[in-house]
């Protein structure tokens, strides 16, 4: 008879797994919207919460409760929280069996729960206890393939109070966390500060009554886009415990809290919601009327003409000119029109990935360097919203080390039309190039103008050579010596594009440095 039961039940139980997989489909405004349970590569018979994901949704990172000990496994208990890595395959579209990280990520005996994860996945906060119920926000760094000794986020985000969510602006600078600290609006409240450039992070800002409520803010997410925030509440009239509700930042202020209705909440509490770069993929925590918390795909497909988030997601490879060996070179992303640094990155020293969430509204410049390298430099101008919808842009970044011969052209050198004279958005380029030769003080370098085919031959020589000493001028006046420095106008004689197209004859009108010697 017990026999009977058990396979009664377990044939009950694989009826359910299956009515749960069931896709929740329902049109909202000008979105389709779908829902439905991740199977048992993501799920188990444990709870199963908070995701977060890469800008691309390639990897997933999540907090579980599954049987991870072998006693555990063997007895088929609960587990203290532990993190679990996923990876998507996009040749079969499916997430494969994920793996839990190893120490020191989880730490056995403790409470081990992932809170964030930066768009390019080189950057893990987590939750860890002191085994005594006090936890902490922690960073773990992606070092080729391991990750870091987590370490505190310090004073100004931890507190003596309770920190328990956090997610990682575009920037990489500033960090949204969920805190009960005093000074807020009651219960938990969404909170944020900004490393400065000195690396110390500025005080703790709350976010305010529009966003905060007398009851509790949880689970908080920023979009790659920088100014969509997700998050669940208690209170804005929720439908029935935590539901997910999204406000923009418009003009420097958060417009009021939207609730995202149904499917997607419940009269369970509907949290972790995070978002793909590209708007089309949402993940989540949901009981559903389950007993345990599973995670649930979010599709949206837009109806009409959607072109998306406003944002750029630039991303590929940084190797070696000529081993094509990977490297972990730094990344600077600039605001070309303000001359000042805006976010830094590192591409990952193993596999030489990177990933950059661009959102629009500026000119961005964007420089990859590496010590016995000449830097490689890209520009982005997405200062017109109307035309910036999202894109994605990849890019396989060679950089030549400092031999004779090598080149690399300026990108983010620029001239008014028709001119010479440098513009001020070049300032941040040409200090690179004046690092360089500072770094290494015997270096010999020349400076190629270059222009595309349209107008006199004549012209274009002059004018490719003027702008070329332009720079050699500006190298002087900040200490460069003269004898170090050539300069030279070829025209339109040396394209390296095609002058058939607008794109083309912008890549053509360049300025170029050439190692001369060491």
């Amino acid at each position: 008879m017990k026999l009977k039961f058990l396979v009664f039940s377990l044939l009950l139980s694989v009826f359910t797994f299956a009515q749960k997989n069931d896709v929740i489909k329902e049109t909202k405004d000008s979105v389709i919207v779908e829902i439905e349970r991740l199977g048992t590569e993501i799920n188990s018979s444990f709870h199963d919460y908070a995701p977060v994901i890469t800008a691309n949704g390639e990897y997933m990172y999540f907090t579980s409760r599954r049987p991870y000990s072998v006693k555990e496994i063997k007895r088929n208990r609960e587990s203290m929280e532990k993190i679990y890595e996923a990876i998507f395959d996009d040749v079969d579209s499916i997430w494969l069996d994920p793996v839990a990280l190893p120490d020191p990520i989880n730490i056995m005996g403790r409470h081990n729960s992932n809170i964030a994860i930066s768009n390019d996945g080189q950057r893990l906060l987590k939750y860890q206890d002191d085994g005594k119920g006090n936890g902490d926000i922690y960073e773990s760094i992606l070092e080729g393939k391991k990750w870091s000794k987590p370490v505190s986020l310090g004073g100004v985000i931890n507190s003596e109070y309770h920190e328990s969510s956090a997610s990682i602006a575009p920037d990489g600078r500033t960090i949204y966390f969920v805190s009960d600290r005093p000074g807020g609006e009651g219960g938990r409240d969404i909170w944020f500060a900004t490393k400065t450039y000195d690396g110390n992070w500025s005080s703790a800002k709350n976010l305010g009554n529009l966003i905060n409520t007398d009851q509790d803010e949880e689970a908080v997410f920023i979009h790659p886009d920088g100014t969509t925030l997700y998050f669940s509440s208690t209170g804005h009239n929720s439908m029935g415990g935590y539901d997910v509700f999204k406000s923009k930042l418009v003009n420097g202020e958060w417009t009021k809290p939207i609730n995202l209705g149904t499917p997607i909440n419940t009269e369970e509490d509907d949290m972790f919601f995070v978002l793909t770069a590209d708007g089309r993929t949402g993940y989540y925590a949901s009981g559903r009327g389950d007993a345990v918390k599973n995670i649930f795909e979010i599709r949206f497909t837009p109806i009409g003409d959607e072109s998306g988030p406003k944002l750029t997601v630039f991303s590929g490879t940084v190797k070696d000119g000529k081993t094509l060996i990977p490297l972990g070179a730094n990344i600077e992303v600039i605001d070309n029109e303000k001359d000042e640094v805006i976010g830094n990155f590192t591409a990952n020293s193993e596999t030489g990935k990177y990933l950059i969430s661009l959102p629009s509204g500026k000119n961005y410049g964007i420089n990859f360097s590496k010590e016995g390298y000449l830097f490689v430099s890209h520009s982005f101008d997405l200062t017109n919203d109307s035309l910036s919808s999202y894109k994605e842009v990849k890019k396989n970044v060679l950089m030549n080390k400092l031999d004779v011969g090598s080149k690399v052209i300026l990108k983010n050198v620029f001239f008014d039309t028709d001119k010479s004279t440098l513009r001020k958005e070049s300032k941040n380029e040409l200090s690179r190039l004046i690092k360089i030769l500072e770094t290494n003080p015997t270096l010999k370098i020349e400076i190629g103008g270059h222009t595309d085919s349209r107008g006199a031959a004549e012209y274009n020589l002059r004018l490719s050579k003027d702008r070329a000493q332009s720079v050699v001028n500006y190298l002087i006046d900040y200490g460069i010596p003269k004898d170090r420095l050539t300069f030279k106008g070829y025209g339109k004689n040396e394209p390296i594009a095609t002058n058939d197209t607008e794109e083309g004859r912008q890549e053509n009108r360049r300025v170029e440095i050439k190692v001369i010697s060491k």
